[in-house]
């Protein structure tokens, strides 16, 4: 007998697809985010952004520095569109990000945002080192000769 098709409700709100190109990713991390009552409901009409943001450690939490969620025009009491949001991790997550950023140098890059099976706007962040130039043009040139692979595979020239 097949199996029924799991209804998921897991949803991508917005993503960092440049991170990847800019940061080396070392390791990543799904954290909780705090929102109100109209982020939530703008959230679900697809209106963010997380490209231009970033995640910091400040005074014992971790912050969620310049995203971008659309005011939703029907609230009540509206929200401001690029506030700092806490981001829920737990005390032995938040000492090694701490030890990341301070000690080694490295990066919080938010890389997506989304809705989990149960509903809970969750964001998955990573410690990054920056790429240099030379290491971007590296990575392209890997990508550039898988893809040119996989056609001479498909295509048997």
């Amino acid at each position: 007998m097949a199996k029924k098709p799991e209804k998921t409700n897991y949803k991508v709100l917005s993503e960092n697809r440049r991170a990847r190109y800019d940061y080396a990713i070392e390791s990543d991390l799904e954290v909780g985010i705090i929102l109100t009552g109209s982020e939530v409901k703008s959230l679900r009409g697809g209106q963010s952004n997380i490209a231009e943001s970033y995640a910091a450690v400040e005074e014992g939490e971790l912050w969620l520095v310049n995203s971008y969620i659309a005011p939703y025009d029907r609230a009540m009491f509206g929200h401001e569109e690029r506030r700092r949001r806490k981001l829920l991790v737990s005390k032995k997550e938040l000492a090694r990000m701490w030890n990341a950023t301070k000690r080694e140098g490295m990066t919080l890059v938010p890389l997506v945002m989304y809705f989990n099976d149960r509903g809970l706007v969750k964001l998955k962040i990573a410690t990054a080192k920056g790429k240099k130039n030379h290491d971007k043009r590296a990575t392209e040139a890997k990508r550039d000769w898988g893809r040119q692979k996989q056609r001479l595979l498909r295509h048997g020239d």
